[in-house]
């Protein structure tokens, strides 16, 4: 095979690689830098795959307000804010820089704590408000809240908006703090919009990010290892032909965390975060396609929009800097028993998109998890994209999740139900848990239970509650007890018939607060 002509972008050095390339090649010539701008500045800074952001601004810029507190995207300490196009604009997401790799920053601008007080010494609003209302002790968590807090600023002066309590309260759900109690820290959330008015530049940073380095398919390499970066789905799935070995990257909100806290080594890297196709959303008339590389938080937006019984599920899956960089993709993928996503998508009748360079397949969600974290994939196939059916009628669906915190935890069981009525006689039933086992599944039994029955009758919903003790074998955890986690499924099964029985509906309890994007 002849290999592909490489070419150096700019002075910065970074390589562009526009073919199939060899593993030989790639250590030949790639060059260990990525491109970005760091506070409005371009930068090129050697780095590793791995290397985290926070550690990277910590030791090599010596830019010490972003704090690392757990290591693991749960406390925010660490939260900074990052900036890409999007057409002919530019979003601005918050994230955890401990687990974000630098090479993901290729061509995206990032913004820490120290970029907010203007050159004259003048506090951004965001840092004002949280002066004003007292609302740092200790210190330590207080820049990761305050870039939460500029994040929903901005957001909310483009919309010409501000901020309700609800609003501030997603906003913060990925930011800890053990001293203030959160209430001077919501106030400042509420007053920020009150002080004189700091506008930020978009336009002046659409043109910084223009103007870094067109790397095309970026491609990075440390001491033998790869971080291949395609920016076409063809050229992604020729990668993942020629290194099936590598770990596949979306969000890093999981593989991070291998790094971070486990210690382990990913080896090569494949990751999908610059091709657009996969960012993609597109509603059908039929179906909702989710690209593989799509946000959480856009995922949940359209599903929600489609699905408003999602809303409180959206709204406690993790915390929205996770949301921001997680891909409803990747969860799918990544195929964990706790995955809160999937019991959803499995009610829903949600497939998965499967392609390689061989040939592209579907398949029903529920049929791709064979064991625990094994499922019906090959070694050379990727995730592209989920599937959900658009709403029908006379679908009465709802999701349920219980954890120990409200808000960014993980599930003891997460529940969600769908079924189809002519009338009172249920024509369908479709029951899944997360949480429960080895891996999150359909419950066919206790679908059989509640299929052709009367919805009216609660001797039905009975007999369905006893059927889960066929469809799953609890398991016991930190978390939750065996015992505990039928009853609770059971119980579910139940709140689930109150809500949606005819004759006497009680109210949904799903919520609307959310938050979105700058």
């Amino acid at each position: 095979m002849a290999l592909p002509t490489l070419r150096r972008t700019t002075s910065y050095r970074s390589w562009s690689c526009p073919g199939a390339i060899s593993p030989a090649a790639v250590a030949e010539v790639a060059d260990p830098k990525v491109n970005f701008l760091l506070n409005g500045e371009p930068v090129s800074a050697e780095v590793t795959p791995t290397q985290s952001v926070l550690n990277w601004l910590r030791t090599q810029r010596g830019l010490t307000g972003t704090k690392e507190g757990c290591a693991e995207g749960d406390c925010g300490a660490c939260t900074v804010v990052v900036g890409e196009l999007q057409g002919d604009d530019v979003r601005l997401t918050t994230v955890n820089s401990c687990i974000q790799f630098m090479p993901m920053l290729e061509g995206k601008a990032l913004y820490t704590i120290e970029s907010l007080r203007s050159t004259d010494g003048k506090l951004h609003p965001a840092q004002q408000a949280m002066v004003d209302c007292h609302g740092s002790q200790c210190g330590f968590c207080t820049p990761g809240i305050v870039m939460s807090l500029w994040a929903n600023y901005e957001r909310h002066q483009r919309a010409g908006t501000r901020a309700d309590d609800a609003d501030l309260r997603s906003a913060l759900t990925g930011n800890l703090c053990r001293c203030t109690g959160y209430r001077p820290i919501l106030d400042a959330g509420k007053i920020m919009f009150d002080l004189p008015k700091v506008d930020f530049d978009r336009k002046a940073l659409r043109e910084k990010l223009t103007a870094l380095p067109a790397n095309g398919d970026y491609c990075l390499e440390h001491d033998g290892v790869r971080f291949m970066a395609p920016s076409h789905l063809s050229d992604l799935l020729a990668r993942r032909a020629e290194f099936p070995q590598a770990t596949v990257l979306a969000g890093c909100t999981d593989i991070g965390v291998w790094v971070s806290k486990q210690m382990r080594d990913p080896g090569d890297i494949l990751y999908l975060g610059r091709v657009t196709e996969l960012k993609a959303i597109r509603v059908l008339p039929d179906v909702i396609e989710i690209g593989a590389g799509a946000s959480l938080t856009d995922a949940f937006a359209t599903l929600c929009a489609e699905y408003p019984e999602l809303a409180e599920l959206r709204e406690r899956f993790a915390s929205l800097p996770i949301r921001n960089a997680g891909t409803l993709g990747g969860n799918v993928a990544n195929g964990s028993p706790i995955g809160d996503s999937m019991p959803a998508l499995m009610a829903l009748n949600g497939r998965v998109v499967l392609q390689s360079v061989r040939e592209r397949r579907e398949l029903l969600l529920d049929d791709f998890y064979r064991a625990y974290m094994k499922k019906d994939m090959a070694a050379d196939e990727l995730v592209i994209a989920v599937i959900v059916p658009r709403k029908a009628t006379d679908v009465v669906f709802r999701t349920y999740k219980l954890s120990k915190r409200f808000d960014s935890d993980i599930s003891a069981v997460c529940a969600a139900f769908a079924i189809e009525c002519d009338g009172d006689v249920v024509r369908s039933a479709r029951v899944a848990f997360g949480g429960m086992a080895a891996t999150v599944k359909r419950g066919k039994a206790t679908e059989a239970a509640l299929t052709g029955t009367d919805w009216n009758n609660e001797a039905v919903v009975k007999a369905a509650m006893e059927a889960i003790a066929v469809d799953y074998q609890p398991l016991s955890d930190m978390r939750a007890s065996a015992e505990y986690r039928l009853a609770a499924a059971q119980g579910l099964l139940y709140r689930f018939w109150l809500e949606t029985r005819p004759a006497n509906p009680l109210p949904a309890s799903a919520t609307s607060v959310f938050a979105g994007d700058a």
